[in-house]
Formats: C-alpha cells, structure tokens, sequence
C-alpha cells in the first residue's frame, strides 16, 4: 500500500468512526454556493479538521466541512469548501477529498465552480455546462505511483464529463427557464487570476472559461470510474477580455447574485441524475 492510499484509508477510517451514511452522489460546491448544504435534509456534518490527515481549505467562503444527507431523497455528501492547488498542498492532497467521497461510495460527481468568462459571448452571472476541459497548466493528480486499487495506469479521459449527464442538466435548465451555456474549462494554478495573454491562449486552444479547480478533480473521478458532470458559474469577465480590473469581491458578489438559480437547478439535477 503506498502513501497516498494509506492516506486515503486513514480517512475513510476517521469518516467511518463518525457515521457509516452511504452516499449515491458527491457534491463539491464552489463559491458562491457553500450555503446550498445548509438547505438539503441533513444527517450529519463532520469537519475538515475532525478527519485524520485531511487537508483543510483556507479560502474565505470555505466552511470546511463535509455534510451528509439527502436532496430529493438522493443520498448525498456534500463538501462544503474545497482545497486548491495555490494553497500549496501536492495535488494528491487536493484530489484527496474527491477520492475519499468515492471510497465512501458516491458513484455520482457534480462539480460547481466559480470561474472567468473568456468567452466573449459569455456575461457575468451565467451558467456554464462543462462538456470539456484542458489541465496543461496544473500537474495531472495521476502522476507517480499508479494506485491501482482506485483505477488503471492509463484511464481514459476522451468523456471526462458525462454525456449523460450532461443531456440531463440541459433538461432541466430547460424546465427552470435558466439560460445555459457550453463549453471547455481551463485550469490554471491560481491565485493570481490570469494575464491578457493567457487568455488569449485559452481561446486559441478552445477553452471558454478559465479557474483554478475542477477539473484535476474530475480527472481523479474519473479514474476511479465515477460518472461526472460539472456546472460553472460565470462570476467575470477574464483579464483581457473586460477593462474591469479582477478581484475575489467581485466573484463572491456574482455567485451570490444568481445563487438561487444555481441551487434549483442543482437541486433538480441531483433527483434526475
């Protein structure tokens, strides 16, 4: 068993000491959204801090914790703050939540995530159905050691995010009258937010929105074999393509705007997924 497995089970142990509810479906909320737990049928809360070896988030917005329950009598897991690359943890620790929410026994992956428009037909405050994404500039969480209790040396990723799925969201936005976009995300490191000609490059490889999670996320989930999905809200413009200089207020402030739409249509996916 190598290091990072054991990891893994330390905290599946820890979880298991704490309660042994069962979730179909993991939820990792993004900014803007961290208060969608505090609405669902809750079973139980543990935080972060209370698990064995769990990596933390220091984000503001964060809460922390991972909250157990029910959405439209799907069972869920819910992680209220996630953990990023530029807080300096190896990417192993920042997919480890991802993967302990499998051991668990989520089969289900939606992701949320504030991020940049670079997209020029895009506008703050819509909503961006993931249907692709290019992780150049982070390193793979599948780098070392293979583990090959989780999946194979050399997954496939040609449908990261599911079709599926995907049809299912697009339903559902349609029943809800929410305008919902397409399109590729990009990751990069963070925390500074990307220069005009990183944006620029983004649009010469295809990608329409750009953060700095997400997508190492459902490259692990992926590799454990979990069916994925992922939503992005359009907090602003990237650099470059609005004059508008970039701040975190600005993205706090766009994700709690049209955070009612995003947790109906979260809602409304998680009963038909």
């Amino acid at each position: 068993m190598n290091d990072t497995y054991r990891k893994l089970t330390t905290c599946l142990e820890s979880v298991r000491a704490k309660t042994d509810f069962k979730p179909e479906a993991a939820l990792i909320l993004g900014s803007g959204l961290g208060d969608y737990a505090d609405g669902i049928r809750i079973e139980t809360a543990i935080d972060y801090t209370e698990i064995e070896g769990f990596p933390t988030s220091t984000v503001a917005g964060h809460k922390g914790r991972f909250v157990f329950g029910y959405v439209q009598d799907v069972p869920v897991v819910v992680m209220q703050g996630r953990v990023h690359y530029y807080e300096g943890y190896p990417m192993q620790d920042v997919v480890l939540p991802t993967r302990l929410m499998g051991l668990m026994g989520a089969k289900k992956l939606v992701l949320t995530n504030a991020a940049g428009g670079v997209n020029p037909d895009f506008r703050p405050g819509c909503f961006m159905l993931l249907t692709d994404h290019i992780t150049t500039g982070i390193p793979s969480p599948l780098i070392g050691a293979n583990l090959e209790e989780l999946g194979p040396r050399f997954p496939d990723m040609s449908e990261v995010y599911s079709l599926r799925m995907r049809e299912i969201i697009k339903l559902e936005a349609e029943k809800l009258d929410i305008p919902l976009r397409e399109g590729v995300y990009v990751q990069f490191t963070g925390p500074a937010y990307e220069t005009p000609a990183e944006v620029r490059m983004c649009r010469l490889w295809g990608g329409d929105a750009v953060g700095m999670s997400t997508a190492c996320e459902a490259m692990a989930a992926r590799h454990m074999g979990l069916e994925v999905c992922g939503i992005s809200c359009i907090t602003n413009m990237a650099a470059g393509i609005s004059k508008q200089p970039l701040d975190h207020k600005e993205v706090q402030e766009t994700a709690d705007r049209v955070s009612a739409q995003f947790k109906e249509l979260i809602t409304a996916v998680i009963g038909k997924i």
